[in-house]
This record gives structure tokens, C-alpha cells and sequence, in this order.
């Protein structure tokens, strides 16, 4: 056989290699989660029954706060986070909000519990809607982004391993980042100084091996700059809301990724922030199972983005939407 001969040959088995990884690509990479017509309705406790439409991320904001917790099968740990964000919400009486409770699909009367709660504070806005069926953590709190009232947006867990009075600290650092609160901008909640602490260190080797190697993947698919993607506590622009949430496309554990990615695209400007955390026993992570997913959809992610399958616009200033 000669030279020739091998050179088409080559070409053509990467021809096919390339195709091949395309076509599963395509296939692995999931669409922009279209709403059902339920879910773009919100319960309170006042009209339990009584379904209201949900606005839109891209109206003019009404509150100065949103806070989004997504929310699946939560019932034993929903009450004491709910009691401590409530109460610090509460002490800010000059700051105007809204507590926006994403349920995910729960089958344990999560979203019945959360209205029952939120008979305990009459003055407070709450909030409560149900997805018709389990999509994951990033796509309920894409859900209750792309409907938020608030001119910034915090996402939160519902373990309440985060300590809800820290975000203090990061309307703080959000106020240098965004002084006019034009401007898209992220904080993010960060456990990163607490890996040598017990908090982390009683941690399952396993756990702490895989949080490792995760952490040195995000370098290469290029969130590095950011010690700890993952922490749930994270707080938005209406701006940054607008242009990052309708772009998301993954609904898994690796979502925050996808956030961060997204914002670094746009140029955004994000800070990270020290918060006080602690394990919370209950968690919904399977953790080789899951970290196995999340290593695949990072390559989708960055595949995606890469080859321009995936892509995020701007958002348009308010008062220009037609």
C-alpha cells in the first residue's frame, strides 16, 4: 500500500472518529427545558388554591430581593431554613423581597409544607411552585430565576448548609462590583477556606478525592479562577439573571459550571466571597454516580461552547423589549 493509500485512510477514519463524536454530542447534549403551562403559575399561603401567573425575568424589577430555593423532597430540612432565612429576610426591613420555592418535582409534599410554613410569617413574600416532574437542582433554580421579581437574585439550597445571615457579605461585595446596580454582575459563596477545616476533613476519602479531581478539571475547562464552583449560595444582577439563566442548558449537579462559564463569556464581572457552612446530612448527591455525570457534562459543556452549538447574547437594557 502506498503512501497516499494511508494518508486517505487516515483522513478518513478521523474523518468518521470526528463525526462519530459530533453525532454524540448532539445526542448528549440536552435542549433548553421549555415550561409546561402549570409551572408558570405560583401558589401563596393566603390563596393556597388559586394558581397566579408568574412574571418574567425580563419585566422591570418589583423587589429589591429574590430568593430562589429549589426544592425536592425536602420536607425534613425545608422548616429550619426556612425559619433562618425568614428571620434575617425579616431584620432587613428597608430591603424588599420575595422567597421564590422551587419544587422540583418532590412526591413528600414539599411544596404543601412550604405553604404551611408560610402561614408563620403573614408580611412575608412567598412564593411557591411546583414542577411537574424531577429535572434537577439547576433546572428548578433556572425555573425560579427566569421568573424573579428581584433587581438581584440569590439561589440558595434548602439544607441550610449555607449560613443565610452571610449574605450580608455578598450584597456587600455585589454593591462594589454593581455601585449603579446596572451593571451584570455574580458573587458567589465560596467554602474554599474551610478545606482544611473538619468541615471538609470529615469528609469520606472518596468524597475528598473526587472533590479534588473536580477541582482540577474546572481548571481546564476554564473556571479556575474560582476556588469553589459548587457552594449554592450564589447572588445575581437582574442584568446577569437576564442574559445567563435563559442561555443554561444543564440541569445537573454541574450547572453552577455552566453559570460561571456563561458569565465568563459575557465578560461579566464575579467576585468570591467567604461564607460560614456545614455538612447537612440528607443530601440527594450519589457521589461516584453522580461525579462520573458531572465529568460527562462538563465535556458537553465545554464541547458546546466551544464549537459555538451553545451561545449566550447579552442582555438588552429594560425598557427596550419589545
Amino acid at each position: 500500500m502506498d503512501s497516499s493509500s494511508l494518508l486517505y485512510g487516515a483522513l478518513a477514519l478521523a474523518a468518521a472518529t470526528l463525526g462519530a463524536a459530533y453525532t454524540i454530542l448532539v445526542l448528549w447534549s440536552p435542549d433548553l427545558i421549555v415550561p409546561k403551562p402549570s409551572e408558570k403559575t405560583y401558589r401563596t399561603a393566603s390563596s393556597p388554591s388559586k394558581r397566579l401567573p408568574l412574571p418574567s425575568i425580563h419585566d422591570p424589577a418589583e423587589v429589591d430581593l429574590t430568593v430562589v430555593i429549589p426544592a425536592y423532597n425536602e420536607t425534613e430540612r425545608l422548616p429550619a431554613m426556612f425559619s433562618t432565612t425568614l428571620a434575617h429576610l425579616a431584620s432587613v426591613p428597608s430591603r424588599t423581597y420575595e422567597v421564590l420555592v422551587v419544587d422540583d418535582g418532590s412526591t413528600d409534599g414539599t411544596a404543601d409544607l412550604a405553604l404551611k410554613l408560610a402561614l408563620e410569617y403573614p408580611t412575608a413574600d412567598v412564593r411557591v411552585v411546583v414542577l411537574e416532574h424531577n429535572v434537577g437542582k439547576g433546572g428548578a433554580v433556572r425555573h425560579g430565576m427566569l421568573h424573579g421579581r428581584g433587581r438581584r437574585l440569590l439561589m440558595v439550597d434548602a439544607d441550610g448548609a449555607s449560613r443565610f445571615e452571610d449574605l450580608e457579605l455578598l450584597w456587600k461585595a455585589m454593591d462594589e462590583l454593581a455601585p449603579t446596580g446596572d451593571e451584570a454582575a455574580v458573587v458567589v459563596g465560596s467554602r474554599a477556606h474551610l478545606v482544611k477545616t473538619e468541615a471538609v476533613v470529615k469528609r469520606s476519602v472518596i468524597r475528598n478525592i473526587l472533590m479534588y479531581g473536580l477541582h482540577t478539571i474546572l481548571r481546564i475547562v476554564g473556571v479556575g479562577h474560582i476556588r469553589d464552583t459548587q457552594c449554592g449560595f450564589k447572588l445575581f444582577t437582574r442584568s446577569a439573571a437576564q442574559a445567563i439563566f435563559p442561555a443554561q442548558h444543564l440541569a445537573t449537579w454541574i450547572f453552577d459550571v455552566e453559570l460561571l462559564l456563561l458569565a465568563k463569556e459575557l465578560g461579566m464581572a464575579v467576585a468570591e466571597v467567604s461564607i460560614e457552612w456545614h455538612e447537612v446530612s440528607g443530601s440527594k448527591l450519589h457521589v461516584f454516580a453522580d461525579s462520573l455525570q458531572m465529568l460527562r457534562d462538563l465535556l458537553i459543556l465545554r464541547a458546546n461552547l466551544l464549537l459555538g452549538r451553545w451561545t449566550v447574547r447579552p442582555a438588552r437594557p429594560e425598557g427596550r423589549r419589545k
